[in-house]
Parts: structure tokens; sequence; C-alpha cells
């Protein structure tokens, strides 16, 4: 799929995985509709990229209409990648017993409501203004790039409700991919292992901390780059032959239970 003259969205595209896709797609030639929560990293972002930013809750309907419809008017939108997401660490039930100190369900929804419902909610937007293009040779109209994550496959303790949203994530990439195909709109997704991000910090104590994660990565025995991942999401963007899949970006880390 040609990415040049065509119009993308990155959610959670104001640090992180969706910064660097959203540098890397307008590289590409691509004009980026930068989505995100953050409006001071969103505007950031756009700014330096020449793109445009709309503040928005990936779960909110109303606000993802007005990104898709953003980055319909500058270009046919061919290319959505769904970075947005928030972590959660709780454990199913407390230690002193009492029903009160379990897993707080309001967390437990919030959680699949941002990184699930809020990656469907864009798909199902999206993939509707996609089927108005005009289709190619092969009869795509565009393609979109999810975001999982290993912990969908081994959850730690404390990541129960963050592993059934990503979870989810995968499980709906092959009936997304099957869903979308009739109007020529591939999907797939992508399960970052541990990637260097801004939710570490800097200073010394989180350059330990990231030091001793990467001890459970195989090899390169660090911890992933940004770019890393916005290079395989271009993969997926343009390789027209690659549908319903989801592909790890880990370097072979197997997360232990804790």
């Amino acid at each position: 799929m040609e990415l040049h003259g065509s119009s993308a969205i990155v959610t959670g595209g104001g640090s992180g995985l969706g910064e660097a896709t959203a540098k890397a797609l307008t590289g590409r030639g691509a004009s980026v509709v930068v989505v995100d929560l953050d409006k001071d990293g969103g505007t950031r972002v756009a700014e330096e990229i020449g793109g445009r930013f709309v503040r928005a809750d990936v779960a909110d309907p109303e606000a993802v209409i007005e990104a898709v419809d953003t980055s319909v008017a500058v270009a046919p939108l061919r290319a959505v990648v769904n970075c947005a997401g928030i972590p959660s660490l709780s454990r199913t039930i407390g230690r002193d017993g009492t029903y009160g100190s379990a897993h707080d369900l309001d967390a437990f929804r919030k959680v699949v409501e941002v990184n699930l419902i809020g990656s469907f909610n864009v798909v199902r937007l999206a993939a509707t203004a996609m089927s108005k293009n005009e289709p190619d040779a092969d009869g795509a109209r565009g393609a979109v790039v999810n975001t999982t994550s290993v912990a969908a496959y081994e959850g730690q303790v404390g990541q129960v409700a963050y592993s059934a949203s990503k979870g989810g994530v995968v499980g709906v990439t092959l009936p997304l991919a099957r869903d979308l195909a009739v109007v020529g709109i591939r999907v797939n997704t992508i399960a970052p292992g541990l990637i260097e991000t801004p939710i570490y910090g800097d200073g010394p104590d989180a350059e330990t901390f990231k030091a001793d994660l990467a001890k459970d990565v195989v090899f390169p025995r660090r911890l992933g780059l940004p770019e890393e991942f916005a290079s395989m999401a271009l993969e997926l963007l343009t390789n027209d032959y690659v549908n319903g899949e989801v592909v790890r970006v880990d370097a072979g880390v197997r997360l232990p239970s804790k």
C-alpha cells in the first residue's frame, strides 16, 4: 500500500510508540493526525511533523469521528495505527481477605474500555471512512495496525486487567481482518515487548530498573526502541500480503510470573 499522498491516524501519538510511528509515517509521505489526550505532547509532535492534532479519548465516538473527519479532509485515510493505551497493576484479591480490598471493578472496566473498546472504536469508525476510498489494483483501500502486548500471553502478577484488555486485542485481530476484507482493509497487530518509553522515567534509578528488566530479554539484551516498533508498523501497513497476524517485537523475551 502506498503511503505517500495518503492521510494516517496515530492514536497515542503524543509520546513513545505513537510518536515514533507518527514520525515514521511522515517520513514516508503520509499526512498524520496525532490523536492523544495529552494536549502538550500531541501538539508538540504534530508541530514537529507538520501534522494535525486532535485531542480525543479513543473510547469517545464523537471525538474519534472528529479525528477521522480531520484526516479525510486532508487526504484519503489509508493508514491507522492504534498506540493509545493505559497500564494497570493490581492483584485480584487483597492481603486482608476483605471484599473491599479485591481488585476495583471500575478500574478493571477502565483499562478494558481504553485498551480494547477504544481500539475497536477507532477501527470501526476509521474503517468506515476508508471504505469510501478508491481501491488499488488489489482492491485495497487501507490498513490498520493495533497494539497489544506480550502481556497478552505472559501476563505477570498484578496485570490481570491489562492482560485481559490486551488479550482482547489479540482476539479481535483475525475477525476484524475477515470483517473488513469485503472492503479491502487489512488488520494486523503488534505485540511489543519491553520498549524504552517515558513510562520508566529518567535518572539513575530508572536506568537501574530498565537494566534489570533487560535481563529477561534473549537478544539483543536491551529494551527495544520506539523506532523499532514504528518500523514494524510501517511494514504491516505497506506489505499487502500480511493480514490477520499478531507479530511479536520483543527480542525473544518471555515474561516471568513477576
